[in-house]
């Protein structure tokens, strides 16, 4: 199997190379080249490519953070731990509103591994698209799946990308999940690469795409 990459561009895109299965917010399949370039400057007009823009934005790929992204709180259960990384957690709120019961916004601690089935947590940990969450059971940990290579573009969001895609960046910036992590594309992030939900406070959309 080819490798598939993802290198990042100084204040540009994104250029991946090698991905077969790519797909739009509405789960369409596109097809891309051996090698394109992805924006993340939330400006194109031709998104999910880009087309310069972020030229003339002065797009500024700087992570204006200084977070660990490896750093884990662990919520203990009789039966299952959950690992919690809210720096790489890129808020698409998969786990709090299929799972609510274990998931609680507004109470402390705001995960309760106890208050739902093994197997109900551990599918929608799975679902998380950024990495940020993971499971102990009987002393293993488990963060990644067993995936083709993919990256699934989100609904005015991210880009998901999953199935061990190699992230070309230096260690300290490498994510705690090879194997899935989600990476900006409004270009509001404070943790860039990786999305953090800006794109939710800056209202970012992408209608056709």
């Amino acid at each position: 199997m080819e490798n598939v990459t993802i290198e990042i561009m100084e204040n540009g895109p994104l250029i991946v190379s090698g991905l077969k299965n790519f797909q739009n917010s509405k789960g369409e399949a596109l097809s891309p080249k051996d090698r394109i370039a992805l924006c993340r400057c939330g400006e194109s007009a031709n998104k999910p490519y880009c087309d310069g823009s972020h030229t003339a934005a002065k797009f500024s790929g700087i992570r204006e953070i200084d977070k660990s992204l490896t750093k884990e709180k662990i919520y203990e259960g009789k039966e299952i731990s959950i690992h919690d990384n809210r720096v790489i957690c890129c808020h698409a709120t998969e786990c709090v509103e299929q799972l609510s019961s274990v998931f609680r916004l507004e109470e402390r601690p705001w995960i309760d591994p106890d208050r739902a089935e093994v197997e109900t947590i551990i599918e929608v940990i799975k679902k998380c698209p950024s990495g940020a969450l993971s499971y102990t059971i009987n002393e293993k940990h488990y963060r990644d799946q067993d995936r083709e290579p993919a990256i699934q573009i989100a609904k005015n969001g991210p880009y998901d990308v999953s199935g061990d895609v190699a992230l070309k960046v230096e260690e300290g910036l490498q994510p705690p999940s090879k194997e899935h992590y989600s990476l900006c594309r409004c270009g509001a992030s404070k943790n860039k690469p990786f999305c953090d939900g800006a794109h939710r406070d800056i209202d970012f959309s992408d209608e056709g795409n």
